[in-house]
């Protein structure tokens, strides 16, 4: 049984009745020691009552009462120890000063009272322990009682009863602390891991979102733009199918073309986010890199048709072959831009003109893109709708207008969309630019 273990006990009890012990075995200790003592203190009262002209019954209570203290040592450590020094006089009470001093050390007692009592006790000890010597010597011959042998022989003697059981109560209580403080280190460090592992959890499951924002737009802004010409080119084509053949067989190459394209970016980002899949084990790809991985695989697949500035004439045209009247105004010196930048300004630009074929049949179209010192800008403006021209009856999940705006605010740019004052409809858009070297 460790003092450590005592003490713990000893600093739960009071919470459960009048009794401090928590667990049964640390009382039967206690309650041992206290009947031991009392046993020793009962018989050293014999001799005190001799000494002191009592009757022997007399200093046999005293002693049975002296020596049962050192039941109390978990509750009142200070209490054994001022009953031990009490009792030194007396001679009486040998293992409940070891205990006392012992249990004082190792106990929360401020170490200004444990010095104290702790030299009480020595010098209670080393003063009885003269005065005996002294008597013993002065009936014994060929000793002389007043030299220093009494002196050094009473303070060692008083070093080896004290010191032992002092020095291991310091070291038991140093040592109770210790692993106090180390296990309140543990959960205080059990309850950061947890924050973090809930701020991890938070972070992760925004990031998943984020993925698959990130994965809905690259789709829709991929196949939206290509799919939306082909009904349209469908459309003109049931329309002249008998009157113009030669105009069919024109629309139905262009429908031909821009499926193959649509097929082969949607395979390209299909295909990646299948490579990203393990093929053994039983853990799952993250969806963060399986959303960064379609990412790139559209910007990728979109490369070869031109998601870049140079390809905004390519694009203006495919509208202008569905039917669009569509003006391109560029300002400023044409140069490269970093691939998001010039990818995010074709995206918007394509947006918008799939806008026009769904909501604004047969309206002329104006598509500005000016290069400024340290942006880009674009600007697609409609006017309205020919009310005589068909309508297609594109779908439209309203996705086109968000998906622009979080795509330039992701780069810092700004975005603004509205009707005009002509009845039309304007998109705007300004991202600001990091020039790359053009090798």
């Amino acid at each position: 049984m460790t003092a450590m273990g005592a003490h713990q006990d000893a600093a739960g009890g009071s919470a459960r009745g009048w009794l401090w012990w928590g667990r049964r075995r640390s009382a039967v200790l206690d309650v041992g020691l206290g009947l031991v003592s009392a046993l020793e203190c009962g018989l050293e009262g014999v001799g005190f009552a001799g000494d002191a002209g009592l009757p022997v019954p007399v200093g046999v209570l005293f002693g049975l009462v002296a020596g049962s203290v050192l039941t109390l040592r978990r509750r009142w450590p200070i209490v054994v120890v001022l009953v031990s020094i009490a009792t030194t006089p007396a001679e009486m009470g040998f293992l409940m000063g070891l205990v006392g001093l012992y249990t004082l050390a190792a106990s929360e007692v401020p170490r200004r009272i444990t010095a104290l009592l702790a030299g009480m006790s020595s010098a209670a000890v080393f003063l009885v322990t003269v005065v005996r010597m002294r008597q013993e010597m002065q009936q014994a011959e060929g000793f002389d009682p007043s030299g220093w042998y009494i002196l050094l022989l009473s303070l060692v003697l008083t070093l080896g009863l004290n010191a032992p059981p002092l020095l291991l109560g310091l070291y038991v209580g140093a040592r109770r602390r210790l692993m106090e403080s180390l296990r309140e280190r543990a959960d205080s460090l059990e309850q950061e891991l947890s924050l973090l592992a809930d701020r991890a959890e938070e972070r992760a499951q925004w990031a998943r979102q984020e993925e698959r924002t990130r994965i809905a737009r690259e789709m829709h802004d991929v196949v939206a733009h290509r799919v939306s010409l082909m009904v349209v080119h469908a459309a003109a084509l049931q329309a002249v199918a008998l009157k113009d053949p030669q105009k069919a067989v024109r629309n139905a190459a262009l429908v031909g073309d821009m499926g193959r394209q649509a097929l082969t970016e949607l395979r390209g980002m299909l295909g990646v986010l299948r490579e990203e899949a393990p093929a053994e084990g039983p853990e799952p790809v993250p969806l963060a890199a399986v959303g960064r991985a379609a990412a790139a695989a559209a910007a990728e697949a979109a490369s070869e048709d031109g998601p870049c500035l140079d390809a905004l004439e390519e694009l203006v045209e495919q509208s202008r072959l569905a039917g669009v009247v569509v003006e391109l105004a560029v300002l400023g010196e044409s140069r490269r831009y970093a691939a998001e930048v010039e990818r995010t300004a074709y995206r918007v630009v394509q947006e918008a003109l799939t806008n026009v074929h769904k909501h604004a049949a047969g309206a002329r179209v104006v598509v500005r893109l000016a290069h400024r010192e340290a942006e880009v800008a674009m600007q697609v403006e409609n006017g309205p709708s020919d009310a005589g021209a068909a309508d297609a009856q594109l779908p439209s999940g309203g996705n086109g207008l968000v998906g622009m705006r979080e795509r330039v605010n992701r780069l810092g740019g700004v975005f603004v969309s509205g009707p005009t004052d002509a009845g039309g409809f304007r998109v705007s858009a300004v991202l600001p630019t990091v020039r790359e070297a053009v090798a």
